[in-house]
This record gives structure tokens, sequence and C-alpha cells, in this order.
């Protein structure tokens, strides 16, 4: 599979463009390369949707912002479109041109009557760590507008057809001449449709469309994390006519676990440990996400020490690598607050050991504070009496 070119070498700008610069940059390339002034030239079509899909990317500020710190890769899931149809071009872009399947493009290529496409849809999918981790499909009960089987999505009553729109002649735009420029709009009457309904049915009563409850199965990859958005294609609602349907987002939200903490692709986990366990060395059990691991504690283990469990996270969602992250577990010495009478015996053995035997760092301390008051003791005595 070729690897997809850099967006800003599509649009031909550098990666300090501005926003009016990026879209300046967009919408020459579409004029050169748009598929009515190019018939039939399948490279033309290919440069036209390849800018297309720059141009999403590098006008909005969060894909923009994903892509120049990851590339390609870190708009996994994040809801790119690959425009497979023409019209969703100018469904998504209306505004460059100019808001009616036409618009700018209009004048120069004679317009085309555009149908709407669905809405997009979205809802927000709670998961614990686990389904995170793992990946599941999670089902989705919704409702959203469907195509009404009465009237075939045309809005008229059965028997009846839509007629044209008596104020734009069918075309769906208008043409509003200001001294030399010519502005074209979408019809206010039919709202770019070409037509308008007299008879509508009495089942959607005239629009189309009517609210239907639909399960959706969503597959959700390995690795999500809270604020990463899934695009299902297809599954928004019902366009108008005919016209694609929308697409739904899923945004994740990923519920906090009781033993887990995360970063990135790794898991953390704070286990505490005896002091015993910590100077001796010892086997503790961990817990990860596939269960019980037993962690081999060195003798001599400081607390806070992290110890690094390769394979034991979860994916990176940004990337279509198989690696797994690590589980890092931090070992923390606990000191127990109640003591037996043998206990605080044998306690008592070891403090008298210690104050003969210091370990290398106490040693140091200790020295250091010898130093500190030794050389406080002579500045006090060399100073004069104030009095």
């Amino acid at each position: 599979m070729a690897s997809k070119r850099d967006y800003y070498d599509v649009l031909e700008v550098s990666r300090n463009a501005t926003g009016d610069e990026i879209r300046n940059a967009y919408r020459k390339l579409a004029l050169n390369h748009h598929p009515d002034r190019n018939p039939g030239n399948e490279e033309s079509e290919k440069l036209f949707r390849e800018a297309a899909e720059a141009y999403e990317v590098l006008s909005d500020g969060d894909k923009k912002q994903r892509y120049d710190r990851y590339g390609h890769e870190g708009l996994s899931g994040s809801g790119v479109q690959d425009f497979g149809n023409i019209n969703d071009i100018f469904d998504a872009f209306g505004d460059i041109f100019g808001g009616g399947g036409g618009g700018v493009f209009g004048d120069i290529f004679g317009g085309r009557r555009r149908v709407r496409r669905g809405t997009d849809l979205r809802f927000q999918l709670e998961l614990d760590l686990t389904e995170a981790a793992r990946g599941v499909t999670r089902t989705l009960d919704i409702k959203r507008r469907e195509r009404c089987d009465e009237c075939q999505g045309s809005g008229a009553r059965p028997g009846s057809s839509p007629v044209q729109c008596s104020y734009c002649g069918g075309n769906g735009q208008v043409i509003q001449s200001q001294g030399f420029m010519r502005v074209q709009t979408t019809c206010p009457s039919c709202r770019g449709k070409g037509t308008q309904v007299t008879d509508p049915c009495s089942r959607c009563s005239g629009r189309g469309r009517v609210v239907m409850p639909r399960t959706i199965e969503v597959p959700i990859p390995p690795g999500v994390d809270s604020g990463i958005t899934l695009c299902v294609r297809g599954e928004g609602e019902a366009g108008e006519e005919g016209a694609p349907r929308g697409d739904l987002y899923c945004v994740i939200e990923v519920k906090a676990h009781p033993l887990f903490g995360r970063e990135g692709a790794n898991l953390t986990c704070q286990v505490p440990i005896t002091f015993s366990q910590a100077a001796l060395g010892s086997t503790v059990e961990v817990p990860t996400l596939s269960g019980p691991y037993d962690l081999k504690v060195p003798a001599g283990t400081q607390s806070g020490q992290v110890f690094r469990l390769k394979g034991r996270g979860v994916a990176d969602p940004h990337t279509r690598s198989a690696t797994v992250g690590a589980l890092l577990v931090e070992v923390l010495i606990e000191t127990p607050k109640k003591l037996n009478t043998r206990e605080k015996e044998l306690l008592r053995e070891l403090a008298e050991l210690e104050k003969t035997r210091l370990s290398p760092k106490r040693k140091g301390f200790m020295n250091r504070i010898k130093e500190f008051f030794a050389a406080d003791h002579q500045m006090d005595s060399g100073q004069e009496d104030p009095s």
C-alpha cells in the first residue's frame, strides 16, 4: 500500500502557514483539479480528493496538532474523512465552494444541484480499563432519521410528486448581480433542492425522513484512551433523496481503575511491601490485566523503586504496531502502625545493631551532620561580643 504524501506538500504550503494561507492554497488546487474542469481525468480526481483530505486535517486545530506531532499514524481513529464521494467534499467545505455545491465554482463550472448528506451523530462511550486495553465491540441503541418508506424519501404524498421550485426555476441556486460581481447562493425557498413539496406525505409531514430506533455494533480497537474519537462510517442519519448517510462519532471515556494508572501505552501500579521483604528480598504477587504475576524483589530494594514488566501494558492507539507497553510497578515500604511484643523486641535488637553498623547512606548523612555543626560552632566562637 502506497504511503500518503505529507499534507503540507500536498497543499504546497510551509508548516508555519496561517489558516488563510492553507485555505487559499486548497481553493487554488481545488479549482485546478475540479472534476468538471477535468472530466474523465482520474489523476486530477485523485489530486482533488487528496487536497480535500489535506485541507480537512490542516484546517482543524486538533487534527493539525496530532498530525504535526505524530504524522499520519496520529490521525488513526480521529474521524478523518476519506471522501469516497465527490459530493462529500462539497458538503464538507460548502463555505469554500459557496455553500450550495457550486458556490465560487458555480459560475465557472455551471453549478450542480446538491442534496444534503445525512447529519453526523455523536455519542460518548464509557469503557473500563480492561475493555479499553483489549478492545471490545459495544452495542449502541440509538434513534436516528431514516428514509420514509411511505414516500421513499421524497416528502410527497404517495401518488404525487414534488414540483419545480418557482423561485429558482429548479436550479437550487440564485444569482445576484452587484455591479461587476455575480454572487451565487443557495435558493432560500427550496434550500438548494430545486423542488418543493405541495402535497406532503402524512407519515413524515413532507420531511422525507422519520426518526427510528436502531442498534449499532461499534468495534473498539485495543489501546483506546479517554478523549479519542472513533468514526463509524455511514452510520449517521439518512441523507436527502439518496444522498450519503452521515457518520457516527464515538467519544471514548475510560473509567478510573482502582489498581492501575496509565501513562500512554504504559500502566502504573503501586505495591506495598514490608521492610523485611525489601531488606531480605522476596517474591511478591502483583496484579496485571491478565492476572497475578510473581515479581522477584531483590534484597536491598528501596522504597519507591520501580520495576518494569514488559508487555504488560496496553497497545498504542496512535500506531498500527502490535507492540504493547509495560507495567511499571512501584514498590512502597510500609511501616506498621501496630506491633506486638515480640515484634517490638526484635526491632529494638535491630536498632541496637544499627547504632554500631551504619549503612553507607546513613553513615554519610551522619558525617555531613557532624561537619555542619562543627562549622557552625567555629563561626559562633569567632564572632565578637556585640555589647
